[in-house]
């Protein structure tokens, strides 16, 4: 068969078998064309499932008589010109292939009017001659189109259309999930002439919530928290669940780009990640989220219906989503962990009446932030500085409030929503750690002593431990507390103190808590779990390609079971080079670059000694995934105790004499007497 140029009609057709899947695309086409044109108001009306009738009408600019034959034909449109607006699009619409792919398979009427013209025009076009017919018409200022018949002159794929009640039910969906993208314009909806939805302009919080629970229910609203967050550029924004939100399908996962209705895999695989330590595998998040990103960064040119784009910075992008949804949620444990502590009963009223109120000037005076939150994970790669702080409070849903330049509601957003930085770096394979674990300065006399301690002093039985029934005589003494069966617990968290300690309330007393050594004590118990358990391999987005000698990769390839024990699987890529495939939750947002080259000389060493086993390989990746933290904040605190907890269990106890030493407030209170 000879080459040769397609009919106009037979091209169109087989463009509409992209374009029009079922009545649903042509809605989302229509209503998407209404939006571009400035559309405050958009009423749909369905008949017989959209088989029968598709009417939109808006309140839009409207098109000129001139232009109205044009609109109709392929490749036209008014919303690019140039290869430039291609590669920063703003629109819904751009290809200009919607109105002519439609009318090629229905009986497709435009009628619109421009607030110039003191009439409407109507414009007819049917499938099976693409004629267009140009008539005056009544009509306001806006556009309504109507598609009738629809595959009518293709029954191959109108066969192929399900019953009325599930093609409406796919035009619900649809116009749910562009009502929740744009909440200033109001949509009706409407089936065989009965109004089903009617969704009202929302301009302030309440009417978006009220939208917000009307498209995704009264009991998500309840149990999601509202987060915003701000990079270079880079926003997100919404609404996510917290873990007693979770569900048990994913029917309320919403996601927007630039406004854009997405179902992009890589976000998906972000919000997936930033949920896996909150959900159990048969649970499902809910959310919807809003991503705001410069147009010339993202081409949304990549799918025929533009369910997915790509970005051109994609892991940015990624890292970034994981991470604002993996600290919100750590945020609201936190906080709902802090709730429940100030609920509980004190367990010496005498002791907290008499202390309470001396402690509180004391530590005003001589803390640096003694009630300031700090972000929840220490210099992570979009925050280069724990400047951003605010206050406690134990509202789990409390009023709206700005951080950083970012607005925040609910525990979720706060510490995660107000961190905005200059650094440009925020890989997951950037420079997130602190330079001193790298060698450029060394950790201080205290840091050396406590982690040296920890990993050298055999575990002591706690039958053989003295029990205290009261406190030391010296306020902050220098010895370690020491402690019997009764209490296994580290206590009630009060305040952080010097940014560096947590006051705890013990039932012998209080208690400081030295929060960077419960910190490397909490990593050393979760890759002590790898010898049994084994953790879990998290797959970069990207794998990261280093060099390496002969010699290290044989010893690579002896240690595999050993290092796959502990979530990192590195394979051989070529005869000098290594592919970092995945790493565990612990070091994820390590700098890879200089941590692996670390860890091959860690288990060349290991080797040379014959020492080579899991005890101290988890020994040292505990002291190389301790990230510092300048300044722990009350909520970080009890999540960081709460975990320790969780992890040691029992055997928490036999490191009490490295975490507590007693604080002595009877000698605070005779000082008081004696003025």
């Amino acid at each position: 068969m000879a080459i040769q140029i397609l009919p106009a009609r037979l091209a169109n057709q087989i463009a509409a078998g992209e374009v029009v899947e079922r009545p649903a695309s042509v809605v989302k086409e229509l209503v998407e064309n209404s939006i571009d044109a400035g559309a405050t108001r958009i009423d749909v009306d369905i008949e017989k499932g959209g088989s029968k009738l598709i009417r939109i009408r808006d309140n839009g600019s409207g098109i000129p008589k001139e232009e109205l034959e044009l609109a109709l034909s392929r490749h036209a449109t008014s919303k690019i010109s140039c290869l430039d607006d291609l590669e920063a699009i703003v629109s819904l619409g751009f290809r200009g292939e919607a109105l002519a792919s439609i009318s090629s398979v229905s009986r497709l009427t435009m009628t619109s009017r421009t607030v110039t013209q003191a009439e409407a025009w109507s414009a007819y076009a049917e499938g099976r001659d693409m004629a267009v017919q140009v008539k005056p018409a009544a009509h306001p200022v806006g556009t309504t189109v109507e598609v009738v018949d629809l595959f009518f002159n293709t029954p191959a794929r109108r066969k192929f259309l399900r019953t009325d009640k599930t093609e409406f039910g796919h035009i619900d969906e649809l116009l749910k999930r562009i009502a929740l993208s744009r909440f200033d314009v109001a949509i009706t909806l409407r089936h065989n002439g009965t109004i089903v939805r009617q969704y009202r302009a929302a301009e302030n919080g309440t009417q978006k919530e009220r939208r917000l629970a009307a498209i995704c229910g009264s009991q998500f609203v309840k149990t999601a928290v509202e987060v915003s967050l701000e990079h270079q550029g880079l926003t997100l924004h919404g609404w996510i669940c917290t873990p007693e939100g979770a569900r048990a399908q994913n029917d309320i996962q919403h996601c927007f780009v630039n406004q854009r209705m997405m179902k992009d895999k890589l976000i998906n695989h972000a919000i997936r990640q930033g949920y896996e330590a909150s959900l159990r595998p048969d649970q499902f998040a809910a959310y919807v989220l809003y991503i705001d990103i410069d147009p010339h960064q993202v081409d949304v040119n990549v799918h025929p219906a533009k369910h997915e784009v790509r970005f051109h910075q994609a892991r940015l992008v990624h890292d970034f989503i994981y991470q604002a949804v993996a600290d919100a949620l750590m945020q609201v444990m936190a906080e709902h962990q802090a709730d429940l502590a100030t609920t509980e009963p004190p367990v010496e009223e005498a002791i907290e009446i008499a202390s309470q109120a001396p402690l509180a000037d004391y530590m005003s005076a001589t803390t640096d932030a003694p009630n300031q939150h700090v972000s929840e994970v220490a210099e992570t790669p979009y925050s280069a500085s724990a400047n951003s702080s605010h206050t406690d409070t134990a509202a789990w849903r409390p009023q709206s409030q700005t951080l950083g330049g970012n607005t925040m509601k609910g525990p979720a957003s706060r510490g995660a929503a107000s961190r905005s930085s200059s650094d440009g770096n925020f890989s997951g394979a950037g420079a997130s750690r602190s330079q001193e674990r790298y060698g450029e300065s060394s950790p201080s006399k205290h840091e050396q002593r406590v982690y040296r301690e920890l990993m050298t002093t055999p575990v002591v039985p706690a039958a053989n431990e003295a029990t205290v029934t009261e406190p030391v005589a010296s306020a902050f003494a220098s010895q370690p507390v020491s402690v019997g069966h009764a209490d296994k617990g580290l206590g009630k968290a009060l305040t952080v103190i010097s940014a560096k300690y947590l006051l705890l309330q013990r039932q012998e007393g209080l208690a400081l808590l030295d929060l960077d050594a419960a910190a490397h004590l909490n990593l050393l118990g979760q890759f002590r779990a790898a010898e049994q358990e084994g953790l879990k391999a998290q797959p970069l987005l990207i794998p990261q390609a280093m060099s390496a000698s002969s010699e290290e990769i044989a010893l690579l390839t002896k240690c595999d079971g050993l290092l796959t024990r502990f979530g990192i699987i590195i394979r051989q890529k070529s005869a000098s080079q290594i592919m970092v495939m995945a790493v565990c939750q612990p070091i994820r947002q390590h700098n890879l670059q200089r941590f692996v080259p670390a860890l091959l000389e860690q288990l060349t060493h290991l080797d040379a000694q014959q020492k080579l086993s899991s005890e101290n390989l988890a020994k040292w990746l505990a002291w190389e995934a301790t990230q510092k933290t300048d300044a722990y904040g009350l909520s970080q605190a009890v999540t960081l105790i709460t975990e320790l907890e969780n992890c040691w269990q029992g055997e928490l106890a036999d490191y009490f004499s490295l975490l507590l030493r007693p604080v002595d407030v009877m000698t605070a209170i005779e000082a008081f007497k004696h003025e």
